[in-house]
């Protein structure tokens, strides 16, 4: 394969920490390494508290249940949510016994119909859970508007965006709080790993509860006391605040994301400056393809390719894999087309989704893609588009 979606993105360096840990430690479940990631991922994420999961689908899990906890939503509450995302923004709320409520997404930059969002909210509406998709980020301050000043959570799934920004400010900071994932295939990688960042002190410590069983022992030490206080007739060590999951990872997943982190900007350089490439190659092919265009602030997941005629889509995408570039559907297309939703729900009247599941993919875009790779990815368009 040429070209694939992801390559090994751990280093010597990364995996000869990892050994040197794993000679020196004898305890690999979650302990001061996991703490130390969660600091230093705050400080690069600009927010107060990190909560380190084992995926980026574990931390939107326990986002939804903590926030369900702290606001006390009722059982008929609804979630809105994007028709184009990854199946875990929306499982969730599903898990929880909640409605999502779908919204069609927009084609610049690939968040919700806006108008439409502001048209679905009603007073069974407890939260918004906007996806920043393949690294643009949502207008988060057009969101912040249409709330307005209604009790309605801002929940924001960061796992495609690490690293934009808004006006300066990185995404995942707009909300109550914001999802990462570390996936092997997204800007960094623990392997398998994700991160909730917030800036809420009760939130942050709702979320260590559900990490780990409900367990009070999970909180900051600063709190024990007060809560043995309270509960005097229960035994610390097994106190449980409230019901929770084990979701936690280790010490193994933490110590590969001391050694990454330090790298994640460099990356995201890199990934940029292939997608500010990819538009100028773009930009010979105007009549064909629709472009995302952001003006700033984007931190580039993939290289997207939306045809305006899904029969050349089709076409393309047989020329890439013929030739050794790996690819995939633009993430879900219609999320309701899909069978674990279908049965529920009607997948009609979502235009820009459908138009996404018929007319879209993507190819991989990371440090690994060079000037001559996209050298390359530029001749055969030009192949491709002389002969059709």
């Amino acid at each position: 394969m040429f070209w694939k979606l992801q390559e090994n993105a751990l280093s010597e360096l990364d995996l000869q920490n990892l050994v040197n840990f794993i000679e020196t430690s004898e305890r690999f479940t979650q302990s001061t390494n996991v703490a130390k990631f969660e600091a230093e991922y705050a400080q690069w994420q600009g927010c107060e508290y990190c909560v380190y999961v084992n995926s980026g689908s574990s931390a939107n899990l326990i986002m939804i249940a903590a926030v369900s906890e702290m606001q006390d939503w009722p059982v008929d509450a609804e979630v809105l949510v994007p028709a184009v995302t990854w199946p875990t923004t929306i499982t969730p709320v599903m898990q929880s016994k909640y409605k999502p409520v779908f919204i069609d997404t927009n084609l610049s930059d690939l968040s919700f119909d806006y108008d439409k969002l502001a048209a679905a909210i009603t007073e069974k509406t407890r939260a918004i859970f906007v996806a920043h998709l393949l690294g643009f980020p949502a207008d988060i301050k057009r969101i912040q508007q249409i709330i307005g000043d209604r009790n309605i959570a801002l929940l924001e799934d960061c796992c495609e965006s690490q690293g934009a920004t808004i006006e300066g400010k990185k995404v995942g900071n707009f909300g109550l709080a914001g999802s990462f994932s570390f996936y092997w295939g997204h800007h960094m990688t623990t392997v398998e790993g994700g991160m909730i960042c917030t800036n809420d002190e009760e939130f942050y410590k709702l979320l260590l509860l559900k990490r780990s069983h409900g367990l009070a022992r999970e909180l900051p030490e600063r709190f024990h006391a007060k809560i043995k206080k309270k509960y005097p007739d229960i035994d610390f060590n097994f106190l449980f605040l409230s019901d929770g999951f084990n979701v936690r990872n280790t010490e193994l997943h933490a110590v590969l994301g001391l050694s990454q982190l330090p790298k994640m900007n460099g990356y995201i350089d890199i990934r940029n400056k292939n997608y500010k490439g990819y538009l100028d190659i773009c930009d010979n092919y105007k009549d064909y393809l629709h472009v995302i265009r952001p003006e700033s602030g984007y931190s580039s997941f993939v290289l997207p390719f939306f045809f305006k005629d899904a029969k050349k889509k089709l076409l393309f995408q047989s020329c890439m894999e013929e030739e050794g570039i790996e690819s995939r559907p633009l993430i879900s297309g219609n999320l309701l087309r899909q069978p674990f939703l279908s049965r529920y729900y009607d997948p009609a009247n979502f235009k820009n989704a459908d138009f996404i599941h018929e007319n879209a993919f993507y190819i991989g875009n990371n440090q690994f893609v060079d000037d001559a790779r996209m050298e390359r990815l530029s001749q055969l368009m030009r192949d491709f588009f002389s002969r059709h």
